[in-house]
């Protein structure tokens, strides 16, 4: 059995859940419970690309498994044109998808996207390989993916996770994770019931900075006891250098709040 014959299968079971109509119904209604900026159903129409994209995808992705190839891929390219969105109309999108904003969001051929999924703009499920078969994510369902991540290959991100904005995920991410950073580490486990909250993430990069310093002071200290090198002129102005470096970031981040 080959994978077309899989995702056809797949596709199938989907259907057999809701109807067609319904599912596009089904799609309007999503934002309300994604988007507290939604205010009226007018602004559906103009307002919501991924929305549009979501639905010009589930026709062409039917015509797709129904043997009409070219003329989805049409659809696609049209769509891909007016919502700023790339769909490939194969790729199997679950019920309840939400792309907030759209514009720059990249599928791939082969990409699953599970029920109840939320993806911001700028996310990437793309592929690293040119070789036939599944070459591009499976992202289950309750999953966030914050805007800019690349989720590239055959990786599965699992159920209930988050993906911090501007991350490249390569590799699984278990079920109820949260991973960050460039590549994407897991961060947290087990955070089933966690809203996706940027603001609460991990500074890796600071984290990082944090510990070479460190590290050069130890090797600092280190030279002195050995070699009775005296630096301490110096050391107290990169010391004051460095706190009023601290003072003005804090000052910045007090006038924003």
């Amino acid at each position: 059995m080959n994978n077309e014959t899989i995702e056809e299968q797949e596709q199938d079971k989907e259907q057999e859940k809701i109807s067609f109509w319904a599912q596009i119904k089904e799609d309007f209604c999503v934002p309300r419970n994604n988007d507290p900026a939604l205010d009226n159903n007018l602004e559906l129409f103009f307002n919501y690309p991924g929305v549009w994209a979501i639905i010009n995808h589930r026709i062409a992705n039917k015509l797709y498994y129904k043997g009409w190839k070219k003329l989805s891929r049409v659809i696609n390219g049209i769509s891909s044109f007016l919502t700023k969105t790339d769909i490939h109309p194969a790729c199997t999108i679950g019920r309840r998808v939400f792309i907030d904003h759209a514009i720059g969001v990249v599928i791939g051929a082969t990409a699953i996207v599970e029920d109840d999924v939320l993806i911001y703009q700028g996310v990437t499920l793309g592929g690293v390989s040119l070789n036939k078969g599944k070459r591009h994510p499976t992202v289950k369902s309750n999953t966030v993916i914050g805007s800019g991540a690349k989720v590239l290959g055959n990786i599965t991100i699992g159920k209930n996770s988050k993906i911090g904005a501007n991350s490249v995920v390569v590799c699984d991410v278990p079920d109820n994770s949260t991973a960050v950073g460039v590549p994407a580490k897991i961060i947290r486990r087990d955070n089933k019931n966690c809203k996706m909250a940027h603001g609460d993430l991990p500074d890796i990069n600071k984290e990082m900075f944090k510990y070479l310093l460190e590290r050069i002071h130890v090797v600092e200290v280190a030279l002195k006891e050995e070699d009775g090198i005296d630096v301490s002129i110096k050391d107290k102005k990169l010391e004051e250098d460095y706190n009023n470096f601290i003072e003005a970031m804090n000052s910045i981040k007090k006038s924003e709040s």
